[in-house]
């Protein structure tokens, strides 16, 4: 393997890494309360608010119902108006963080939905709040679960990262569509599908990790 082929793959790597770091670290951080509020407002919780429920849950499987690929250029327009270009590592984020969002959203509220209801109902008969129920009971029993998703989540922006490079998304995915197919290298190819393998299999081995640490702390 050469020189400039390293170095290429290197970049590309380090241009991934970032796009699914920062675009799953915002996705959390928007997805994770939207599973929370999907959770507590649905008729059969201790917060319900049907109609709420109702409109937030159509909201969130419109999103997901779009393929990934139709997204990263439905919302073009809007990329370019949140980061000023279309191409790129961070105009790839945009669309990144949108499709993962309601993503994480499921996940959380199908975790809650684990958490035993007499534990709760314990909260309640004790005086907790509801923002005490959430965050003492809820989130630490649904934990090891969110974590999981979280960690399914992450492996499919790999590949969502992955598909961004057909419009220039930049990454390995953009790699090797631009030497890998278009040029036909397979010299390119393979080593960049290697590399997302052994990205895969990395983060998927932590996550596993990190579940069995908290289910038997």
């Amino acid at each position: 393997m050469s020189n400039t082929l390293v170095s290429m793959i290197s970049s590309s790597f380090l241009e991934t890494i970032i796009m699914v770091l920062v675009s799953g670290g915002i996705g959390s951080a928007l997805g994770i309360p939207l599973g929370i509020l999907l959770f507590v407002t649905d008729k059969k919780s201790f917060m319900p608010m049907p109609k709420f429920h109702f409109c937030l849950a159509i909201v969130i499987n419109a999103l997901r119902s779009i393929p990934f690929i139709i997204l990263l250029v439905a919302i073009i327009p809007f990329t370019r108006l949140v980061v000023g270009s279309s191409i790129g590592t961070a105009a790839a984020i945009v669309p990144l963080t949108i499709a993962v969002a309601p993503f994480i959203a499921r996940i959380v509220e199908t975790s809650l939905r684990e958490v035993d209801k007499g534990l709760v109902e314990a909260a309640q008969a004790m005086g907790a709040s509801n923002a005490q129920i959430v965050c003492k009971v809820l989130l630490p029993e649904a934990l090891p679960g969110i974590l999981a998703g979280l960690t399914i989540a992450t492996v499919s922006l790999i590949g969502f990262s992955a598909m961004a490079g057909v419009v220039g998304g930049g990454g390995l995915g953009d790699l090797g569509i631009r030497y890998g197919y278009q040029r036909f290298m397979p010299e390119v190819m393979w080593p960049v599908v290697f590399v997302l393998i052994v990205l895969v299999q990395g983060l998927q081995s932590l996550g596993d990790y990190l579940v069995r640490r908290l289910s038997h702390k």
